[in-house]
């Protein structure tokens, strides 16, 4: 395959292809995985192309990262009956050994990995709810990956990106305590139900029901944040986090639900259930908007929100939006 034609493969292609690798590869498909594959394969010349390229870096057992990716594939299927931790340790190897730069250069933004490496995840745009062992009910929103160990002594769910909204379960007999951790802290659930979100700098903790007990990674002091409590944290510390208008758990259902909320932060929002970027002129950033948006149809949203607010839905691209007066 030319150069040129690998630029012309989409990224988003490339990474389902990986997607497909690790599902194929790293599990015991039956016979509708296999379907459900090859009917992506065959829907569009880019899977097919990207399916190539993913195929050739793991048969090229000459050199260099390919071999790499060879050796992992072959140590994943002699393994495929082991247990989930085995398969996350493989994929980790994968990921860290082969420094697959299929794309060119696949940043953490184009490769989310950890979607790859968790036991359940959703990709921009979806939401997911999984139902525990123990009856404990998670909800996963866009762009989320977490993996579930559970043993004898304890519960323990691994937050590794996204968003997710926890109700914990009874767990009778056993009474095993519940954690939730992230790359800032540990959370426990005192019987509970809450909503934790990752950003780059640091998670939110927003507690609905009952109480959480949140230690920052790097040992700063221990909260318990309580019923109708909001809490930004990061390893070193946690501290109360200021309303935004925003209701935290509203997107379960599907909705954000707005209430006085600045504009800007309504639209940074919408925008984590669409690929791309969504904005607005800096003169209207404070506008204090209200009202129920539906995050399965954000072109809806803003539609609504220029109707309403005297505004104009600008399209630069369709990757890059923004609202702007009726005026400008």
């Amino acid at each position: 395959m030319s150069t040129d034609s690998q630029r012309t493969i989409p990224a988003a292609a490339v990474d389902a292809a990986i997607g497909w690798a690790v599902k194929l590869h790293f599990n015991s498909p039956g016979d509708d995985a296999w379907r459900a594959f090859e009917a992506w394969r065959q829907a569009e010349p880019a899977h097919a192309a990207a399916w190539q390229r993913v195929q050739a870096l793991a048969t090229d057992n000459g050199r260099g990262r390919g071999a790499l990716v060879a050796e992992a594939l072959r140590r994943a299927e002699a393994a495929t009956t082991a247990r989930t931790s085995s398969r996350r340790r493989m994929l980790a190897w994968l990921v860290a050994g082969a420094g697959i730069a299929l794309a060119g250069k696949i940043t953490y933004e184009r490769a989310p990995w950890q979607r790859l490496l968790a036991d359940y995840s959703t990709g921009t745009g979806e939401q997911r709810t999984v139902i525990l062992a123990d009856g404990s009910k998670v909800v996963l929103n866009t762009d989320s990956a977490l993996s579930a160990d559970f043993d004898r002594t304890r519960r323990l769910l691994r937050l590794t990106r996204g968003e997710i909204l926890v109700a914990t379960g009874t767990d009778t007999p056993a009474h095993r305590p519940f954690w939730v951790r992230t790359p800032y802290g540990v959370l426990q659930a005192l019987g509970t139900r809450f909503d934790v979100r990752l950003d780059p700098a640091g998670a939110h903790l927003s507690v609905q029901e009952g109480a959480v007990r949140l230690q920052p990674a790097d040992g700063g002091d221990t909260i318990v944040a309580e019923a109708g409590q909001r809490w930004w944290f990061d390893r070193a510390g946690a501290i109360p986090a200021a309303a935004r208008g925003l209701r935290d758990d509203s997107w379960a259902q599907g909705v954000i639900i707005a209430e006085d909320a600045r504009l800007d932060d309504l639209l940074a929002e919408l925008a984590r259930y669409r690929p791309g970027r969504i904005g607005c002129a800096p003169g209207i950033a404070a506008m204090k908007v209200s009202g129920i948006y539906q995050t399965s149809d954000t072109d809806e949203a803003l539609r609504f929100l220029a109707r309403t607010r005297a505004l104009r839905v600008v399209t630069h691209t369709r990757f890059w939006i923004t609202l702007e007066p009726v005026t400008a």
